[in-house]
């Protein structure tokens, strides 16, 4: 049996812990602090981070100016240096310099020495808050401190803390809410993960502000966020604290506390470094961004423990929500998006017409559906859209019965032109002895395109491309004939995604024309098929996913290597999981290869693709998200997934 490890796969356990805390008592807290650093240890976590001033208590006031406060302090710091077993920990602290100044500090500890402290740069003296009575900004503070209790560390603002590779950079509450904030500069100068130690209190839609706060973050600083706020027990005279605690990744919420506790608790999260490397990488407004000066880098050198399994879900079909009512949102956008391209499509070829080949099958259904949408937006009427249907030796009764049915609820001009007397006169032509054989097949599908753009011709219209996106990441479309078009509404839609588009058009669009959702409703029970071999009977006697393989595994892959930058070994672990239950080890290890031979070989279709609008993430345009050379190979990556299957 396979057992991986995901920390060789970038990622990275983190905790947003808040302990119970008992003001002006930092013994006490230490204490609690460790509690709940065992129990993360037993987690498998590697970084964790506490509220700010936990060892103190945010709330002690003007008992930040007594010295028993401030050399408890020391001492419940030295005690967790020494007991915690976490690669790397942050706990907020005050901390008094030489010169009398007192700095907001984050305290980072590991390898069971203090690594270094961060201080906070903003202190906020608005409304409820009087920071600057006790702390002095840390923005510009540069110093080294030299202790017999806690050895030697400095205590500055541009520091960051290396855990496995992974870097981490540190903030402070209020420095969230900065203009510029230290959290950016720490990213641009190579942060993968910000921690955040708050103790920021709550007012009416204030959690949703800084939950908005922190999800932008990540989202411009292309980051993993952990952030920790004090618990109720802080909450003190006028102000409330809830221990609102978050996780974000790259602009997601992970995960989310629940607030306004009284008792201990921890939020746990992986954040996947190498997802954000790759985006860093690729976004070249952030790669380009004017980068501060270089920060000193301690390393913890306790490295994480072995990670079995992760906490995060990794959904089957990632192209589309969980979320009913997102998807729902989702669908309606995309189609919207598909629509208004081919709409300006239209304008831009000064043409009032479209043709389309309309198989009876999802993708033609949904390409002939997004027409529909385009004319409206153009307030033409449906006689301008001719559906044309060609039935060849493979076409069954029910995707002909579907094909008619579909135009004519629509009212759209609907034309059948069978081809079975021009295959077999080109055929015979070419000497061909009638196998079903590649050129069998592909002679249908160039003689159905040849009269697609002729028609179009004819009525002084544009072809409507149907391929999906799956198709086209596989190289399913024969070159010179349906991987061609005008414009091709699907390019950018995986094949999992399109039947939950037809379903929702089928249940909110056409909920008050019983006939349109009752074909609908035909064309999603019927098996995908590019029906080109003969059909047993009334069966369609050529499934597709038995060819290729199964399209929610070649989606997943297809998410995974195009949009993270994945390799094929973090694909295949992640995979597992996935679909555990459902395919064996080796039937994804042989679909995985599958996918890498086919996407590798099937690039120069790619290269010559027409138009088609990106409404998602990932696209394979040659002209936009997608370059790549026609003669890449595939070696090294196929040789991983053999790899894979030897072990």
């Amino acid at each position: 049996m396979h057992s991986p490890d995901f920390n060789a796969h970038g990622f990275l356990r983190v905790a947003a812990s808040t302990p119970v805390v008992s003001i002006a008592d930092p013994m006490a807290n230490a204490g609690a602090i460790l509690a709940q650093l065992e129990d993360l240890t037993e987690q498998h976590v590697a970084v964790a981070v506490f509220p700010e001033l936990c060892l103190s208590g945010y709330s002690a006031e003007d008992l930040f100016f007594t010295e028993k406060l401030l050399g408890d302090c020391r001492h419940a710091l030295a005690l967790l240096a020494e007991r915690s077993q976490l690669p790397l920990c942050a706990v907020g602290m005050p901390w008094r310099l030489a010169d009398g100044r007192l700095l907001n500090c984050a305290a980072v500890i590991g390898n069971g020495r203090v690594l270094g402290m961060v201080p906070k740069s903003v202190q906020p003296n608005y409304g409820e808050f009087y920071d600057q009575r006790w702390f002095v900004s840390g923005h510009d503070v540069n110093e080294t401190e030299v202790t017999a209790d806690l050895g030697s560390f400095q205590i500055r603002c541009d520091q960051l803390f290396d855990v496995a590779s992974h870097l981490v950079g540190i903030e402070i509450c209020e420095d969230l809410w900065a203009p510029i904030n230290p959290g950016s500069l720490a990213a641009l100068a190579g942060a993968q993960v910000i921690l955040n130690l708050s103790a920021s209190n709550e007012l009416i839609s204030k959690a949703d502000y800084r939950r908005d706060l922190v999800r932008m973050t990540s989202a411009k600083n292309l980051c993993g966020y952990v952030y920790a706020s004090a618990g109720a027990h802080e909450s003190t005279k006028d102000v409330v604290f809830g221990g609102h605690r978050m996780i974000a990744e790259a602009g997601q919420l992970i995960a989310e506390s629940k607030r306004f506790g009284l008792q201990e608790d921890t939020l746990i999260a992986d954040i996947d470094s190498q997802w954000l490397q790759h985006d860093r990488s690729q976004n070249t407004t952030f790669a380009q961004a004017e980068r501060p000066s270089p920060y000193r880098i301690i390393t913890s050198t306790a490295n994480p423990s072995r990670l079995p399994e992760l906490l995060r879900a990794h959904p089957r079909q990632p192209f589309v929500p969980a979320d009913e009512h997102e998807l729902e949102a989702r669908a309606a956008e995309i189609m919207q998006i598909q629509a208004t391209g081919l709409a300006r499509r239209l304008q831009a070829a000064r043409s009032k017409t479209m043709v389309i080949g309309l198989s009876g099958g999802l993708d033609s259904t949904l390409a002939f559906l997004v027409a529909v949408d385009a004319l409206h937006t153009l307030e033409l009427t449906t006689e301008h859209l001719y559906a044309i249907t060609m039935p060849g030796p493979g076409t069954s009764a029910g995707t002909q019965t579907n094909a008619q049915e579909l135009a004519e609820t629509a009212d759209a001009q609907f034309i059948e032109i069978p081809i079975h007397a021009a295959v077999d006169q080109h055929l015979a032509d070419l000497d061909h002895g009638g196998d079903f054989d590649v050129v069998f097949e592909n002679a249908q599908a160039r003689e159905r395109t040849q009269i697609l753009f002729n028609y179009a011709n004819k009525v002084g219209g544009i072809v409507i491309g149907t391929g999906d996106l799956s198709e086209l990441a596989l190289g399913w479309c024969t070159f010179n004939a349906d991987h061609m078009a005008n414009y091709n509404v699907n390019a950018s839609v995986p094949k999992t995604l399109i039947a939950y588009l037809v379903r929702w058009y089928a249940q909110h669009r056409a909920s008050e024309h019983p006939q349109l959702a009752a074909v609908l409703t035909r064309v999603l029970d019927t098996p995908i098929s590019p029906e080109l071999i003969p059909p047993e009977g009334d069966e369609i006697s050529q499934l597709t996913e038995s060819l290729v393989g199964p399209y929610e595994l070649h989606d997943y892959f297809l998410f995974h290597f195009l949009r993270h930058g994945s390799h094929p070994k973090k694909i295949f672990d992640l995979a597992l999981r996935s679909f555990a239950g459902v395919y064996t080890e080796s039937e994804i290890a042989h679909w995985l290869k599958q996918f890498f031979q086919r996407f590798f070989s099937q690039q120069f279709k790619r290269s010559t693709l027409p138009p088609g609008p990106k409404v998602g993430s990932v696209s394979l345009s040659p002209r936009g998200d997608w370059r790549m050379p026609d003669e890449a190979t595939a070696t090294a990556l196929l040789d991983e997934i053999d790899q894979l299957q030897s072990t």
